[in-house]
């Protein structure tokens, strides 16, 4: 690779309209006298709002139901600013709606498939001038625990979008196992440098990188979205509460202690009455505590059912609930511990104390399992326990006064699942 480059803004662009042969407006830029030409090699760097415009992504609607519209998925929220996931699978702020240099009361959206505007862009200027060139389509983006902006690559054709150079050695003889160079983003970045929104230079014209132009249009910018499984960084703040699923089928995958004791931590952040710490997990990692537990549950349940009236073909259906308990890699018992509460000789105090004191148990429990979403595991918290308090502690030997408060089985899901339905909040709202 050659090591001077040189980038120049494309000036003479005019105000783009829809219907616009944007290829046309380019050549026409790059062959005006005193322009650069376009040679064999070369990347253009395309501002995604002249795409947007020539092929009109201009609508008349709010910003609001723009961004609601483009919008797959809102990563965080805070005041006025929302980050979403567009269909195209990027995260940037207000789904890449602009409303900026648009005529008042219209926005304008990304490109509908950013990696084939490149593919047609690139397809028309090498039938129109005969040359093979790169074809960069940018938009702006923040980036996490940076501040400012910069332009990175949301399409992209004949240029090869990463550069990977795991496997080779570094100059101390070190084999490089993780790095990935964004060449896209890193060029849509220095074509930013010289291109300007109040002096019309939408295009920036990159030359001297030549190795990186490719005969064919290649992946496009699209592989440079990283694929959830691999993404740590998934989920966003407006994620992580409906992150939290019941999961009742797991691989045998074991669960990582380290990533419960910190799902524990986060249980431990709920508020308590008294400034009290009435929380209490028991980690049920032996086959044979596990056994004794859920042994002995089953069979008071079983006991219960038919106390009850219950047949026996619709006590093996109820009892079969309690499986994930038996096939999760690991169960954890939440438990309640009353020290703190304070003693009331009537009734209703008792048992108003005693709320108070179930519900500071109840946010400690949904932390814990949010928690453990975020660690990418699975859960499930099965009541059975709350029904045979005693004999569950036996069980377990726990000390003096914990009170279990229902089980949680815990391992990586079997499989994704289903989508959530959706609850709409009026349905459990009054106003007064």
């Amino acid at each position: 690779m050659t090591a001077q480059i040189t980038i120049s803004g494309l000036p003479g662009i005019p105000e783009v309209a829809a219907g616009d042969d944007l290829a046309t407006i380019i050549a026409d830029a790059a062959l005006a006298p005193g322009g650069p030409g376009l040679l064999d090699g070369d990347i253009l760097v395309v501002t995604s709002k002249i795409v947007s415009k020539a092929e009109g992504r201009v609508v008349a609607m709010s910003r609001d139901d723009a961004i609601a519209a483009e919008t797959v998925r809102v990563v965080a929220r805070r005041g006025a600013t929302t980050i979403s996931e567009t269909r195209h699978g990027l995260v940037m702020a207000a789904a890449g709606v602009d409303e900026s240099n648009t005529a008042p009361g219209t926005v304008v959206l990304l490109p509908e498939d950013p990696d084939e505007s490149a593919r047609r862009l690139r397809k028309a200027l090498r039938g129109r001038l005969g040359v093979s060139v790169g074809v960069l389509v940018t938009d702006t983006m923040g980036r996490p625990w940076r501040a400012g902006q910069t332009d990175t690559a949301v399409g992209a054709a004949g240029v090869r979008p990463v550069r990977d150079h795991r496997g080779e050695q570094d100059a101390f003889g070190n084999t490089l196992e993780v790095t990935m160079a964004a060449v896209a983003d890193e060029i849509a970045a220095a074509g930013d440098l010289v291109k300007s929104k109040a002096l019309q230079l939408p295009v920036a014209l990159v030359r001297g990188l030549s190795a990186l132009v490719t005969d064919d249009d290649g992946p496009g910018a699209r592989a440079l979205v990283r694929v959830a499984s691999e993404d740590m960084f998934r989920l966003g703040a407006a994620d992580v509460l409906p992150a939290r699923r019941t999961v009742r089928s797991f691989t045998t995958e074991p669960v990582d202690p380290a990533a419960v004791a910190r799902a524990i931590e986060a249980a431990l952040t709920a508020p308590a009455p008294h400034h009290s710490e009435p929380w209490r997990f028991v980690i049920v990692s032996s086959a044979a505590a596990r056994a004794r537990l859920l042994d002995a549950m089953h069979d008071a349940w079983v006991a219960d059912l038919r106390g009850d009236g219950f047949t026996e073909e619709q006590i093996a259906r109820r009892t079969r609930r309690g499986l994930p308990l038996r096939d999760a890699p690991l169960i954890v018992v939440p438990c309640l511990e009353l020290a703190a509460a304070h003693a009331y000789p009537d009734s209703r105090r008792s048992q108003a104390e005693r709320d108070m004191f179930t519900v500071s148990m109840g946010a400690a429990v949904q932390n814990f399992l949010v928690a453990l979403a975020v660690e990418n595991l699975g859960s499930a918290w099965i009541s059975s326990t709350l029904f045979c308090q005693d004999l569950a502690a036996s069980a377990l030997d726990l000390p003096p006064g914990w009170r279990p408060m229902g089980t949680v089985a815990i391992g990586h899901p079997a499989a994704a699942p289903p989508a959530r339905p959706p609850r709409n909040p009026d349905t459990f709202t009054i106003t007064r």
